[in-house]
């Protein structure tokens, strides 16, 4: 967790030093550069797992996350110790910009070498769910390829880890969202780790 820590007082390191400088609204550019890359990457390729890749994210979602942030109405653990400071000061304007930016980005290639039982285990609950026990199949929102479209998020390409992360939050609703919770309350945790070997292999 050291690692984690130090990156945050990075990224609070790097928005003071923008304060200082009378930015207080950093443009696009400037808070990509010295701020979102810190966790997220110059190219929107996240270099770890725990913090999630944006490039070619769909807009509205980044813009809708970014606002959540920053209004406090996206509560999750991470949420609350990184991005609701991340992003509380900023603009309307200055959230587009962003979204804009990274939704332009070249998108994460899929990973390598993944337990190919595992792959197609996840891919099949991804397309059709599981009827017999309650999980409803992610393709319905998330498109056939995993790519999202407006509010739903891209997921293909992802970390795993990351993936994994944000569905047991969904799961126990520490990341509050209707139709996700009803989507994997039932989930168990292999199917978790089996969907998110499929998306980040994509």
């Amino acid at each position: 967790m050291r690692w984690i820590v130090a990156l945050s007082v990075v990224g609070f390191l790097l928005m003071g030093a923008n304060a200082m400088a009378g930015t207080t609204a950093p443009h696009e550019p400037d808070m990509v550069t010295d701020t979102c890359s810190v966790c997220h990457g110059n190219n929107g390729i996240s270099p770890t797992a725990w913090f999630p890749d944006l490039a070619a994210q769909t807009k509205t979602y980044l813009d809708n996350q970014l606002k959540n942030f920053r209004d406090h109405k996206r509560a999750d653990p991470y949420a609350k110790s990184y991005m609701w400071s991340m992003a509380g000061s900023l603009s309307n304007k200055t959230i587009s910009q962003i979204a804009d930016y990274f939704s332009a980005l070249q998108p994460p290639k899929g990973s390598t070498g993944g337990d190919p039982t595992r792959i197609a285990a996840g891919k099949a609950i991804f397309k059709h769910g599981v009827t017999s026990e309650n999980v409803l199949p992610c393709e319905a929102c998330h498109g056939p390829t995993a790519a999202g479209s407006g509010m739903f998020p891209r997921l293909a390409g992802q970390h795993r880890e990351y993936i994994v992360a944000q569905l047991k939050a969904f799961r126990s609703n520490a990341r509050k969202n209707a139709t996700m919770h009803a989507v994997v309350g039932h989930m168990t945790n292999k199917q978790m780790h089996d969907i998110a070997a499929y998306l980040s292999s994509l």
